[in-house]
């Protein structure tokens, strides 16, 4: 009889054992699935920028300066992650701001991940310095369709300073090109948002410089129905504010009728 119930009772044990077991397996095999189901919700949840996502499509022109200081390449990931979160309907062109002509990585695409991708480290080195930003900017307002269904606008990474004809407030600050950058996205309807950055030249070691570039972003923007966005004088700390701000400005434009 002893010999029974214990004999029960190991066949018990048995039988736990190999459940226990079972369940183990099947966690370690259930935790990578979730992992990855959860991967794309972390990553949206982080792209959403706090919450605030541009609601409407729209067409997007991001261009960078590429003689900016070697840190804004940090920026990146949050430009992608912008990029990504942007509503379906939405298209994309990167270009970058160099000497000679405006190269652009991407054409108008509704691919958002291809345009994404199309972003670069930046050469950060007055080799590719500019005649000045706003040239390139003319050239790309006119890659814009002023006749389609969603808001135009061009977003402009950049120390925003035109020295190429004299280094003093009235060259700069009425800048010949910069007024045809403006009038140009007049005509097609474009609002130029901008972001400043110092290049590794004269915004990073000047201050009135520096200056006069923020006020020149801060006006081709106020004039075309956009906005400026700066942190103090010199430099930025990050791209974060910048692009929950211009979200929430991007959900206040007018539908194209």
């Amino acid at each position: 009889m002893v010999r029974g119930v214990h004999t029960e009772g190991v066949s018990i044990m048995l039988a736990v054992q190999k459940f226990v077991s079972f369940l183990v397996s099947v966690i370690i095999v259930a935790l990578p699935v979730a992992a990855l189901a959860a991967g794309p919700l972390v990553k949206n949840d982080r792209s959403s920028l706090n919450g605030v996502r541009v609601v409407a499509p729209v067409n997007l022109a991001i261009l960078i300066q590429d003689d900016l200081v070697s840190h804004v390449s940090n920026e990146l990931d949050v430009t992608r992650e912008f990029i990504r979160s942007l509503p379906e309907g939405s298209q994309v062109m990167v270009g970058y701001i160099r000497s000679g002509s405006l190269q652009v990585r991407q054409p108008f695409t509704s691919d958002l991940g291809t345009a994404a991708r199309s972003l670069r480290i930046l050469v950060s080195s007055s080799s590719a310095s500019p005649y000045n930003p706003y040239v390139e900017v003319l050239e790309a307002l006119r890659k814009f369709d002023s006749k389609g269904k969603n808001p135009n606008v061009l977003l402009l990474i950049s120390d925003g300073l035109d020295v190429s004809r004299g280094f003093d407030s009235a060259s700069v600050l009425n800048s010949i090109d910069m007024e045809r950058a403006i009038a140009e996205a007049k005509r097609r309807d474009v609002s130029v948002f901008s972001f400043y950055a110092p290049s590794v030249g004269l915004t990073r070691q000047n201050l009135l410089a520096a200056s006069w570039g923020q006020s020149s972003l801060n006006r081709i923007s106020h004039e075309t129905g956009g906005k400026a966005f700066f942190q103090g004088t010199t430099d930025f700390v990050t791209f974060n504010p910048y692009f929950e701000q211009l979200t929430r400005a991007l959900n206040q434009l007018e539908p194209v009728e």
